[in-house]
């Protein structure tokens, strides 16, 4: 069984990154839940062990200049299913977080709050909120007057000033 969640849909800035992952069975992430409700240390250190444990994992992410020409809800079943079609593995279920199915062939099941629900998508979830992180950490090296390194492209009073002052950075 594959899991696959997405992150970034809200933010103003950077990509939309989804990750699938295929955990063994049986195996169990103490505190694991959606990545949104867990500290970042606690995120950095479950990425780890799911990276180390997972059977498969796979990470896609979708530029803004995509994500404007598709839409946001477009562009992030779009990397969902790219992430489910890069797994090492083919699954013989998808479970998808949210409500809608994606454009895959493979037998699949949204679910609602499955990030909350379900370990594997949970594991996407950290997995690709990590990933997405780091990223706009490496965008606050190039563009240090956005701050992303603090609210990671998401409408904060801090990031609506810088782009009042800066304009888009990318």
């Amino acid at each position: 069984i594959a899991g696959v969640d997405e992150v970034g849909r809200g933010p103003l800035a950077g990509p939309v990154v989804a990750a699938a992952v295929i955990l063994p069975t049986g195996v169990a992430f103490p505190g694991l839940r959606d990545s949104k409700l867990l500290s970042p240390e606690f995120r950095v250190d479950l990425d780890g062990q799911i990276r180390r444990q997972a059977m498969a994992l796979a990470i896609r992410e979708v530029g803004p200049r995509q994500i404007e020409r598709q839409g946001i809800l477009a562009a992030s079943l779009f990397a969902m299913a790219r992430a489910i079609q890069d797994l090492a593995m083919v699954p013989e279920m998808v479970l998808v977080d949210g409500h809608q199915p994606l454009p895959l062939t493979f037998p699949q099941q949204p679910v609602i709050k499955g990030d909350d629900r379900c370990p594997s998508i949970a594991a996407a979830s950290v997995v690709a909120k990590v990933y997405r992180d780091r990223l706009m950490e490496a965008l606050h090296n190039r563009f240090p007057q956005y701050n992303f390194a603090r609210h990671k492209g998401y409408a904060t009073p801090e990031h609506l000033e810088a782009l009042r002052c800066w304009g888009p950075c990318v």
